[in-house]
């Protein structure tokens, strides 16, 4: 398996170090650079990381600032944004300009590498218990329209299923293997759920899904008997 090359971002060295060495203790996972905000444009550039956490209150560069460089690159990275929710009030700012999820800073280490393989392979990093958390602290995130959420009646029993999937955060590989389909199947599955849901990213038809309470009769299926 290639090794997932990852820029950890953050004006805290201790937050840098930590991250560092819990990710280096995977085979597949090496931080090839860390950085703050104002080393983190040339620091990405020159290490072409597959994915970069970034926090995004810093002192110097405000990650909003290196989010907008990393989208200007040919072939951008994958951001996840570090964050604790109680004080970030910028994340809306950055689910819209690109960010593929975002992480909860005291995330568990043994959880952080699966996380990192998770937004590599194209998923985001969208756990039910952390956009339940981003949706109590940021009630705006969560403010969608009523035609916004009756869209969700357009999709059809498997665009359904494949929808809580993604707001799981798994990628198109890992949905294909738990659904037993294509990844080419899966990929036109998550088209047309974008399309049907007029939303132009997973992160956004995630959201969707936790405030439309997918999630919940998810939940509610997974721990009902199998009456078939």
């Amino acid at each position: 398996m290639p090794v997932i090359r990852v820029v950890v971002v953050d004006d805290e060295a201790l937050v840098r170090t930590g991250f560092q060495m819990i990710l280096n203790a995977s085979d597949d996972i090496r931080v090839v650079a860390t950085a703050d905000g104002a080393q983190a444009n040339d620091v990405i550039r020159r290490e072409l990381p597959h994915v970069v956490l970034l926090d995004i209150r810093m002192p110097d560069v405000d990650g909003l600032t290196v989010l907008r460089q990393i989208r200007e690159l040919p072939v951008p990275p994958r951001v996840a944004i570090l964050t604790t929710f109680d004080t970030d009030e910028y994340i809306l700012t950055a689910l819209g300009s690109g960010a593929s999820g975002f992480l909860l800073k005291d995330t568990e280490p043994e959880q952080l590498a699966q996380l990192v393989r998770t937004l590599a392979a194209g998923g985001v990093v969208m756990s039910p218990k952390a956009s339940r958390a981003l949706l109590r602290s940021h009630p705006r995130v969560g403010v969608f329209k009523d035609a916004d959420i009756s869209r969700v009646n357009l999709l059809s029993k498997r665009e359904r299923d494949v929808l809580v999937l993604v707001a799981e955060g798994l990628s198109n590989a890992d949905i294909a293997t738990r659904v037993h389909l294509s990844v080419s199947t899966i990929k036109d599955h998550v088209s047309s759920i974008l399309t049907k849901l007029r939303m132009s990213s997973r992160v956004q038809a995630a959201l969707l899904a936790e405030r439309a309470g997918l999630l919940i009769q998810s939940d509610d299926s997974s721990r009902r008997p199998n009456d078939e």
